[in-house]
């Protein structure tokens, strides 16, 4: 399957031998032998291999590619073989309380660094402080995560924003806040906009002007968590703009000619 998987995906790309041979760092006999089932790459190879083509090792070596629909095709080129929609395994482990509730597990800012390997480790999980806050709807799955820079005002840094666990990636709602959890960034607190469908990727910004968007692919991603609050140890200070200083100076002077009156 693996000969006839890569002549499809070289030819959608409109590459020859010897161009797909250099950007995976083989020689133009070697790939020939694959696609002509004279060779079987080893599993270093095999990566790069699903690497280059963002599609998985299984369905590279067990599908028949040329059987699917343009769009299914379409969304490999995307990077959307990816689970993006939780329909196949993406695992979730989370804890109950004694009353068989799901406890909103808290990632405390030692744990942090190890988020990204114990996410899905129910030892890691269970060793995290839990709490409970009853404004939160039920029937959701819930963490808190630290706040770390100063990216995302008003949030500061020491905070923790609670988020609620989504499974649907492609229902991301653009503009809006979430915690994205990806392999290189670790937890991220970010502003997102989907560009799954277009790109195979999502654009993560700052509410602070400073900090420029960056994009993030679906590859790396490995938890999306919706905002739903935050707890904040200190109290924002106030951002009064020029018109609304204006119109408390005003009630203040009115205020104190009024009472200049009354003396007299």
């Amino acid at each position: 399957m693996l000969h006839a998987n890569l002549k499809v995906l070289r030819k959608r790309k409109r590459l020859s031998q010897e161009d797909l041979a250099q950007e995976l760092e083989l020689t133009r006999s070697t790939l020939s032998a694959y696609e002509n089932q004279m060779a079987e790459p080893n599993v270093s190879t095999l990566l790069r291999i699903a690497n280059y083509f963002k599609i998985s090792l299984d369905r590279l070596l067990r599908q028949d590619l040329s059987k699917l629909a343009e769009s299914d095709l379409r969304e490999i080129e995307l990077g959307l073989d990816h689970d993006v929609m939780g329909k196949r395994l993406r695992i979730l482990t989370t804890t109950v309380n004694s009353k068989n509730e799901e406890n909103v597990q808290v990632v405390t800012a030692k744990a942090r660094a190890g988020y990204t390997s114990g996410y899905a480790d129910p030892e890691y999980l269970s060793e995290l402080p839990r709490l409970h806050l009853p404004m939160l709807h039920t029937g959701k799955t819930y963490r808190a995560f630290p706040i770390i820079g100063d990216s995302m005002p008003p949030v500061s840094e020491g905070s923790f924003v609670v988020g609620s666990y989504v499974e649907d990636w492609k229902l991301l709602r653009e503009g809006k806040p979430y915690i994205v959890v990806t392999q290189s960034d670790g937890i991220v607190f970010k502003v997102v906009f989907n560009w799954l469908d277009q790109r195979g990727s999502l654009q993560l910004c700052s509410t602070n002007p400073d900090y420029p968007p960056y994009e993030v692919s679906v590859q790396e991603v490995l938890e999306i968590w919706s905002f739903e609050n935050y707890i904040c140890p200190t109290l924002p200070t106030p951002d009064l703009d020029k018109e609304v200083l204006s119109r408390h100076l005003l009630k203040l002077q009115q205020e104190v000619d009024a009472l200049k009156k009354r003396m007299h």
